[in-house]
């Protein structure tokens, strides 16, 4: 899963990672795991068809040379909050529609904290992580997003 993994106590994994390959979920939702949790949120970032009544073709994602280390700084933040276990890979470059640009997977004894730190963490890599999208939009013409 390369270097995003961070240290820390059995109990708390935390991961982070952005890369131009598609994204092993199914590895994340085993790394987040432990014997004591019952719950294991995950969120999907699909990339759809549309944006803002506009027909979308594909999406280019870009990323700063940092990008990961602020990825992983959120997965630490929701991590050391809440208690629980966080991972998330953001993927860069060329996507189609039905791609997964974001994965998130948050594991827990029960499920509304792992409702809730899933949510935070979504929402912080939002605000922090500077990851930017190209839309390709049906019509021929592009625009940037999250600039």
């Amino acid at each position: 899963m390369g270097s995003g993994e961070l240290g820390g106590d059995a109990h708390a994994v935390v991961f982070g990672s952005v890369t131009d390959g598609p994204i092993d979920e199914a590895a994340i939702e085993t790394l987040v795991m432990t014997a004591g949790d019952g719950a294991l949120v995950t969120f999907r970032g699909v990339v759809r068809n549309h944006d803002h009544g506009l027909a979308v073709h594909s999406l280019e994602y870009s990323a700063h040379p940092e990008a990961e280390r602020f990825l992983r700084e959120c997965c630490e933040t929701i991590a050391r909050d809440t208690g629980l276990t966080v991972a998330a890979v953001h993927r860069t470059g060329p996507l189609s529609i039905g791609d997964v640009a974001l994965f998130a997977a948050v594991a827990a004894p029960h499920r509304g904290e792992a409702f809730a730190a899933c949510e935070a963490l979504v929402d912080l890599i939002k605000l922090r992580v500077p990851i930017w999208k190209r839309q390709n939009l049906a019509d021929g013409a592009t625009e940037w997003v999250g600039l």
